[in-house]
């Protein structure tokens, strides 16, 4: 007998009650160590010993990377792929919980972007999709995906390079926000690559004119670039950090220097024309302080491909679970975390959402907020805008039919890569986010194993997409970068 919709949460909620205690100190524990893009050495640790106690057959080193890994489960049927993240943002060191700006140790990382809860999210949903394999309700198998290096690695965009999920039928994801929806929208495309310049160090007051200064081609190049943000299309985007000024002393002509540039644009295509663009640039700052440049590809990703099939089952599901519900004392904390946002955060926000939303208006939603929290799952509609920031999941939804969704784990407003999403990662609102995207990625999943015909239609309509036309943005010779 077909198991029905409410029967399957039910007994999704009879498994994770199980472990929802173990998740939660897996992410608060991930919380704590905060290690940045392809160092995740010890929250891979904790991640493989638990799925690999829960009976979970693990390879790792996937794709050449030390910090990737798949857990996997079940023998027959379509393979369901839950991808998951670990890595922490450097600068952003904060103390849990608190409602002020307060770091353990200045300078150090901090999970500023929740992948923390992203990453255990995705443990829950497939310890509760084992239990319901296991009790042979359907076959089917069930992949967690363990994906180092979002932050400023694309290490998803290695792993599709690497045929890492060449036999993965669908991939789900989700990310923590301060909302509940569905990712609708495509991304922008990027490349990282750093541009080092050498000259010849002099004197500066004794002899500058023997001196060639690679420091005054980076400013030079960074000059350039800023003027040509005037002739790119609107949606590109330039940054950039200089990573090595070439010393702290002043009297001396600066010998080597060192500026790392993101690019990013509607796709690969767009991007590469903008970055020959860019080396034109640098090649003529070294020309004009006759030093010499080296250009070092870092990493890349495409530009993301949402997947109205599976988004339109990702959004019946937060809709059949419903948002959370919190407690007098979690809604007085968020209400004083609220306090910490501006006025143009929080219009930030509301544009995002509204933004998602689409043609749906949802102004009403706003009068009528739960304190600091917006009371409503956005409505889904399909979209073809695209979100100014850059994900490596894109790289997965070139090569697999991908859908992702988002869950409220902050109040509403805060905004992604700050102290505020630091502080809240690691309390129960957060936590309730977290179970709230594990039971809907795995009705999700039971959705799809249940109706194999809806894996063809996303197939179907993923192949559409794609056309046969997906290359991979990393060039072969380039490794992950685990030394920046």
């Amino acid at each position: 007998m077909a198991v029905t919709a409410l029967a399957a949460m039910q007994e999704l909620e009879s498994y994770l009650i199980k472990y929802e205690q173990d998740i939660f100190t897996l992410s608060d524990r991930i919380w704590e160590i905060a290690e940045i893009r392809f160092e995740e050495q010890q929250s891979v640790q904790l991640l493989t010993s638990y799925l690999k106690a829960n009976g979970f057959e693990i390879e790792t080193g996937l794709g050449g990377i030390e910090t990737a890994f798949v857990a996997k489960y079940g023998t027959t049927g379509p393979i369901i792929g839950i991808l998951g993240e670990y890595d922490a943002l450097p600068g952003l060191n904060q103390k849990g919980g608190a409602t002020a700006r307060e770091a353990f140790v200045e300078g150090a990382n901090g999970h500023g972007c929740g992948h923390n809860l992203l990453g255990t999210a995705g443990v829950a949903a497939v310890m509760a999709l084992k239990e319901w394999i296991a009790e042979g309700k359907m076959p089917g198998q069930i992949h967690y995906y363990g994906c180092p290096a979002e932050e400023g690695g694309s290490g998803k965009t290695f792993m599709v390079r690497e045929g890492v999920f060449a036999d993965v039928d669908i991939a789900l994801t989700w990310h923590p926000e301060s909302y509940a929806g569905v990712w609708n929208r495509s991304s922008l495309a990027n490349y990282q690559v750093y541009f080092e310049f050498e000259g010849i160090a002099a004197h500066a007051a004794n002899s500058p004119e023997l001196g060639r200064s690679a420091l005054d081609a980076v400013e030079l190049m960074n000059v350039g670039v800023n003027y040509l943000r005037e002739h790119v299309p609107s949606n590109v985007r330039f940054h950039y950090a200089v990573t090595n000024t070439g010393g702290i002393s002043p009297n001396v002509v600066q010998a080597n220097a060192e500026v790392l540039y993101l690019i990013r644009g509607k796709d690969i295509k767009e991007v590469e024309q903008i970055y020959q663009r860019v080396v034109k640039i640098a090649e003529g700052a070294a020309l004009m302080t006759e030093t010499t440049i080296k250009v070092k590809f870092d990493k890349a990703c495409s530009n993301y491909l949402p997947n109205d099939t599976i988004n339109q089952l990702l959004y019946k599901n937060l809709e059949a679970v419903g948002l959370p519900k919190y407690t007098k004392q979690e809604l007085a904390y968020a209400k004083q975390m609220a306090q910490t946002l501006t006025a143009n955060e929080i219009q930030a926000g509301k544009n995002d959402v509204k933004d998602i939303a689409g043609g749906h208006n949802i102004d009403e939603a706003f009068l009528q907020m739960n304190g600091p929290f917006l009371n409503i799952v956005l409505p889904y509609e399909q979209s073809d805008k695209a979100m100014a920031g850059s994900t490596d999941v894109a790289d997965v939804s070139w090569v697999v039919p991908t859908a992702q969704c988002f869950t409220p784990c902050f109040v509403f407003g805060t905004p992604l890569h700050t102290w505020q999403v630091v502080s809240q990662g690691k309390t129960s609102i957060a936590h309730k986010g977290l179970l709230y995207a594990a039971k809907v990625m795995a009705l999700t999943a039971i959705d799809l194993l249940r109706e194999p015909q809806l894996i063809t239609k996303a197939k179907l309509e993923h192949a559409a997409q794609t056309n046969g036309s997906y290359v991979n943005p990393i060039p072969a010779h380039v490794k992950p970068n685990m030394n920046k």
